[in-house]
């Protein structure tokens, strides 16, 4: 009697993303055959666990505990939006191949002898509560071989956003800004490029008790003040040439705090900021990319409508459009990648790009707690 043939392994993924700007956890649950996103949800992360991931940003007393018990909580947190993605999309667990989960970057220092990167994330907890095999320490990897560990994002962006023949980039607005540049001739490269959301939510914290500013309003109330722009923008790193990543290591209260002059409008550096975050990304994507014809933006600073006509008016030759325009809307894409980078992992199929992140070569990316 001849074997029944058999089933084709699911492409189903669930990729899940708790970026820089600390706004919560996006869930999305994406097959890999047609590389499309099926549900989406996200989860605000709770205040306390939020004010614990930033202060874990920087140096302070009894770390390991309570990096520890941070990375239990990511993964609680994790757990429970994998139960709605589940829910909201009527799927079975067992349908899910794998779980690609970015954990909660706290440190990031790539380069040199003592480069490391750190994402709170307890992967076996996750995989105990989750009920499916996870790929997390997505980054690592790279930074072993030699490489900046981010941006991760580029070759995803090229396989969804990529248009032939045409010079098309994507810029995602998180926490930290990144540029992806698909080239019409199908070189692939990628960057950080400074802050996008993390200063401004920062600011607009302190000053008034809000965790953004929706759509830049607060900002366009404010004016440019010049001698500040220019002093944020005299910060050596923004100087360096690609490849190279940032994070809340550098770019964050104390940093800007350090430039601030004693008398200036909240509102005004609130619309400074908003300026360096535009300017950067302009200033990095024409010098990397002058032919662009379109910038495709996600990420939640893509809600800024601030933002995005400061973009708009600094790039005149070039199209500035949301991912949404493209399928895909702006607070899934992110997910979407890990859910890809999950896939690749899968696969044993690399998921670095050495042009992108200066790793020596390609990689596979992430470590595995299995169902």
């Amino acid at each position: 009697m001849a074997s029944p043939p058999l089933s084709k392994p699911s492409a189903l993924y669930i990729g899940l993303m708790s970026g820089t700007s600390l706004d919560g956890i996006d869930g999305v649950l994406f097959d890999a055959d047609a590389m499309a996103v099926i549900g989406h949800v996200h989860a605000p992360f709770a205040p306390a666990l939020r004010d614990e991931l930033l202060a874990l940003n920087a140096p302070g007393d009894n770390e390991l505990h309570r990096a520890a018990l941070a990375a239990n909580a990511v993964a609680r947190g994790y757990a429970d939006l994998v139960s709605q993605l589940l829910e909201a999309t009527r799927t079975p667990r067992a349908q899910v191949r794998a779980l690609g989960a970015h954990g909660q970057t706290v440190r990031h220092r790539p380069g040199g002898i003592e480069a490391y990167t750190t994402q709170l994330l307890n992967g076996a907890l996750l995989a105990e509560q989750a009920g499916m095999a996870v790929i997390c320490d997505l980054r690592s990897r790279d930074v072993a071989a030699g490489g900046q560990g981010a941006p991760l994002v580029p070759a995803f962006h090229r396989a969804v956003f990529g248009a032939a023949g045409r010079d098309v980039a994507v810029l995602n607005l998180g926490g930290i800004a990144n540029l992806s540049l698909l080239f019409a001739d199908g070189r692939t490269g990628g960057f950080d490029c400074g802050p996008a959301n993390c200063l401004m939510d920062g600011w607009i914290a302190r000053r008034r008790g809000l965790a953004y500013d929706a759509d830049g309003a607060w900002a366009a109330t404010g004016r440019l003040l010049p001698e500040l722009l220019a002093a944020l923008l005299a910060e050596p790193w923004f100087a360096l040439p690609p490849p190279k990543s940032t994070g809340r290591d550098l770019f964050h209260q104390h940093w800007l705090d350090a430039r601030l002059t004693p008398g200036l409008a909240p509102e005004d550096v609130q619309a400074t900021l908003l300026e360096l975050s535009a300017r950067c990304a302009a200033a990095a994507l024409r010098a990397q990319m002058p032919g662009a014809t379109r910038l495709i933006a996600c990420g939640g600073g893509a809600l800024n409508g601030a933002l995005m006509r400061r973009l708009a008016a600094l790039l005149p030759g070039a199209a500035v459009q949301t991912s949404a325009e493209h399928g895909l809307p702006v607070d899934q894409v992110e997910a979407a990648a890990f859910a890809w980078l999950a896939h690749r992992f899968v696969e044993r199929l690399p998921g670095n790009l050495p042009t992108v992140t200066g790793a020596a070569g390609p990689r596979l990316l992430g470590a595995l707690y299995p169902a």
